[in-house]
């Protein structure tokens, strides 16, 4: 009976230190707020100010070769893959901001410590297309001398697994949903980062499997309280939100 108590009472404790260690990911930076926009480099600010362990962003590869923040494909009707970067310089965010590019956001980032990128390399066209997105994201990041701040995420296998072979040591976690802990274990992920319909109605044991084969789990869009809470009880490592305040006063009321 002492024995199986002190079970019970170890998995209480390293729950509440999971939770402890949950960290807020501001989804395309912290947008909501007045005389900001998603992906501009006042939601990167904003997310910097806030303290957010890190701020998510998009990012597109110019017809040029420039990487660009943008979450869909295309912006004002102006398709990103094959525009320039002048042409797209012309085009203004919701805030009057112009897009920024990826170049602007390393500049911004190396002047703090506290907030980490959170960078999304979209599908692109090709698979060509994406393992070059991979490669010049991956460059511009180590060239700048932040790849100790940058966490990677893609929806694209071919992404993840240039980002892979580039370096092992990247920290790339896979969007799609569909693969197990151990598959992603197996192909070289740091970690998985699926909806939260997949990770609470399809595979809620995932989480649990995750963190035993040693990969980071996130969960993303939350932002509702009840969502937020269940993702806290399960000791979720990372939770992307719209609603960086909302989820910030849940994790003071917890501890």
């Amino acid at each position: 009976m002492k024995q199986v108590f002190t079970i019970i009472l170890l998995s209480l404790c390293g729950m509440t230190s999971a939770q402890a260690q949950t960290q807020i990911i501001a989804h395309r930076g912290y947008w909501d707020k007045l005389g900001s926009a998603q992906n501009s480099l006042s939601s990167l600010e904003n997310a910097i100010k806030f303290g957010a362990y890190g701020s998510e962003l998009d990012v597109w590869l110019t017809k040029d070769g420039v990487v660009v923040l943008n979450h869909d494909d295309n912006y004002q009707g102006v398709v990103i893959q094959t525009a320039t970067c002048e042409e797209l310089s012309a085009l203004r965010l919701a805030n009057d901001e112009p897009l920024p590019t990826l170049q602007q956001y390393i500049d911004r980032a190396k002047k703090q410590s506290s907030t980490k990128l959170i960078v999304e390399i979209k599908t692109h066209a090709t698979a060509e297309r994406d393992a070059q997105a991979a490669r010049e994201t991956a460059r511009l990041i180590d060239e700048g001398g932040i790849a100790g701040m940058v966490d990677y995420i893609s929806f694209s296998e071919h992404v993840c697994k240039e980002l892979i072979r580039l370096n092992p040591a990247h920290r790339v976690a896979y969007l799609n949903g569909e693969k197990s802990p151990a598959v992603l274990k197996a192909e070289g992920y740091w970690g998985l980062d699926y909806a939260w319909s997949v990770l609470k109605e399809q595979h809620p044991e995932w989480i649990r499997e995750a963190k035993a084969l040693g990969l980071t789990t996130n969960v993303w869009t939350v932002n509702n309280v009840e969502r937020m809470q269940y993702f806290l009880s399960q000791g979720i490592d990372y939770i992307t939100t719209d609603n960086p305040q909302l989820l910030k006063g849940l994790l003071t009321v917890k501890h």
